[in-house]
């Protein structure tokens, strides 16, 4: 069963999270990948740790688990691009490329005639997607872009975090680097996109995509929150600016999230909670009018939830349909029975660990499903493979390349 983008070739010469994090996704989806990678360091994220994943005598390798994450199925191989023979290699792999990902500074390649116009002499199909900070135009374009700095500028951190008036309240940052993984995902989109071009047009094309950009599309409604009524959003911590009551609250032991989206599932909460009365109360009849009466509401809320523990919540809001949900650590969350059905996780042989857990990718194609051939590369692991079965290289040649530290 051949996968999706099976004889689709990638040369990912990105390092982090946004690109290693879209060749991630190309590589399941059953591209192959080839990582380009500086010699004697590698990716940045190899030393990120720790946690380093460990050998089967419990000791450190050299891969940290931060690049685990995002660089599953790929080859490794390792190349000076600065000299004339690295160039020369590049060149060479992109002529025979129909994706190439990067995340140089803008202009950063050019130097080494190795950006777009110049590759597309050779490779008119050739499909170019730069990832950058601020893209390639406007007057943030030369700044380095940092997920945690795209989450301030882009009203992220503005939404998120507890309340300015209660304890603890200010911006806050999301728990990973979400605007690096969005960027990662739209420029997935964006690539198949420009496939899909590619195969009615025989045309290539060039794809400018900026954490910024993607960063500021990802507000989704509270954007329109804003555009619609002049008010920038506030923080509401775990509370939802526009559904009430739905947020994190105390039971009599344990933490649970409320989930109510409609006026029905309010009415049955307010009978579960022994309080039918507050769903005919004209302060809170409807969404809107809860949303007004908000201040009024939550401390009900508060109170009431804290009469029962969590395990009689859950019972009895599962049988009424009201949603909820509990608030797993990560060993719970790979212990929870859905995740475990789903089969979430998985492991892989590793070359130096013996194995490697991994988790799967929730596309699940029905005929050409997600494929997992390779564990995340160790360091040019796969140098020699590429040099010799793609370009034709001779052990002479590859032996050449070592010597002058090419490769």
């Amino acid at each position: 069963m051949a996968a999706a983008l099976d004889g689709i070739v990638v040369l990912d010469m990105s390092r982090i999270l946004a690109g290693p994090w879209c060749g991630q996704v190309l590589a399941d989806l059953g591209a192959t990948v080839i990582k380009v990678e500086r010699p004697g360091g590698g990716d940045d994220t190899r030393t990120w740790g720790p946690p380093f994943l460990k050998d089967e005598e419990g000791n450190d390798t050299a891969e940290a688990a931060y690049y685990l994450g995002a660089n599953r199925g790929k080859q490794s191989i390792t190349l000076n691009i600065s000299t004339p023979e690295g160039e020369a290699i590049i060149n060479e792999l992109a002529s025979r490329a129909d994706i190439l990902i990067e995340n140089y500074k803008m202009g950063g390649l050019k130097k080494y005639g190795l950006d777009y116009d110049s590759l597309k002499t050779d490779n008119p199909g050739l499909i170019y997607c730069s990832i950058t900070g601020f893209g390639q135009t406007g007057p943030y374009a030369p700044r380095a872009g940092y997920d945690f700095v795209i989450q301030g500028l882009c009203g992220f951190m503005s939404i998120t975090g507890e309340r300015d008036d209660l304890p603890g309240g200010g911006p806050q940052k999301a728990g990973v680097a979400i605007t690096d993984l969005t960027t990662g995902l739209y420029s997935t989109i964006a690539i198949l996109a420009a496939l899909q071009h590619r195969n009615n047009t025989g045309e290539g094309q060039y794809i400018d995509m900026a954490l910024a950009d993607s960063a500021v599309a990802l507000m989704a409604n509270m954007n329109m929150n804003y555009l619609t009524s002049g008010v920038p959003p506030k923080r509401y911590g775990n509370a939802h600016p526009n559904l009430l009551p739905y947020q994190v609250f105390d039971t009599a032991d344990d933490p649970i999230i409320i989930a109510i989206g409609n006026d029905g599932q309010f009415r049955r909460w307010c009978e579960l909670a022994g309080t039918p009365e507050l769903a005919d109360d004209e302060r809170f009849v409807t969404n809107p009018q809860r949303i007004r009466h908000r201040d009024e509401l939550i401390p009900l809320v508060i109170d009431l939830m804290k009469t029962q523990p969590r395990a009689w919540w859950v019972e009895n809001l599962e049988k009424l349909g009201v949603p909820y949900g509990v608030v797993n650590n990560f060993q719970q969350v790979f212990e929870d029975p859905q995740v475990q059905a789903r089969g979430m996780k998985f492991e892989m042989d590793h070359p130096t660990a013996g194995t490697v857990p991994m988790v799967r990718s929730p596309v699940n194609l029905e005929v050409s499903p997600p494929v997992y051939t390779r564990p995340p590369p160790t360091l040019g692991q796969h140098t020699d493979d590429v040099l010799r079965d793609i370009l034709g290289k001779s052990d002479d040649e590859i032996a050449a390349l070592k010597e002058a530290g090419v490769v």
